[in-house]
């Protein structure tokens, strides 16, 4: 008789950063997964193959970056932008947008939620700097604090663009400046994006309770297909 492994919680693909054509994720992201009772396996940027590896996911989180290249949108790219890689905004919409088909649970991270509001039709302000006086305190890793319906709290902040509309999303939480800082589809399971970053906010609903409840929300995907 033999005698099965642990069982793997949800697994969780999530994107990577490219940097000179080569992968980057901070450990945290795959760390608050496995806290949080998933697997998480990161995807590599290979168009062709978004079918598969989400075919073997459960979950999805869209990891921040640099900036989005506005010209996809129709718009120009601002001067002062540090433009992602065109291969990793291309994979990173190509991933999202299937997994949205598959209606799978997603959290967007920085770059990942404006990816998400951009697609819904949202308006990104491309530097906060040019329009925001309090711009300061959302840049190199400050903690400040966040309000919405996902709850209160203070996070870690590193980001000079944001949203500036939600498209089809709700915002469902902002910065005590305003600053739109979060926005979800209530319509789906669980399709939520922040702009600060999760995995470096602590505990709480801000922090580790976001990957919480994208692991339960992906649980019941499993559950589902099985």
């Amino acid at each position: 008789m033999t005698q099965s492994g642990p069982k793997s919680g949800p697994i969780i693909g999530i994107t990577a950063d490219l940097s000179d054509s080569r992968m980057k994720l901070s450990p945290a992201y795959a760390a608050a997964v496995v806290r949080a009772g998933g697997t998480p396996v990161v995807l590599p940027p290979v168009l062709e193959a978004v079918p598969a590896l989400l075919e073997a996911c459960d979950g999805l989180i869209l990891s921040g970056g640099d900036d989005p290249i506005m010209e996809e949108w129709g718009r120009p790219t601002h001067p002062g932008a540090q433009k992602v890689e065109q291969l990793r905004q291309a994979f990173d919409l190509a991933v999202y947008r299937r997994a949205c088909e598959r209606d799978m649970p997603i959290l967007g991270v920085c770059l990942g939620m404006q990816f998400m509001g951009l697609d819904a039709g949202g308006e990104l302000d491309q530097h906060l700097p040019d329009s925001w006086p309090t711009a300061e305190m959302h840049l190199g890793g400050q903690q400040h604090d966040v309000a919405g319906t996902l709850g209160v709290g203070s996070v870690h902040s590193r980001h000079h663009q944001a949203m500036r509309s939600s498209g089809s999303f709700d915002v469902v939480a902002t910065a005590s400046d305003g600053v739109i800082e979060a926005i979800a589809d209530q319509s789906a399971a669980f399709r939520v994006g922040v702009q600060w970053h999760p995995e470096r906010s602590g505990e709480g609903p801000l922090g580790a309770m976001l990957f919480s409840q994208l692991i339960l929300a992906a649980g019941g995907v499993r559950h589902a297909a099985s």
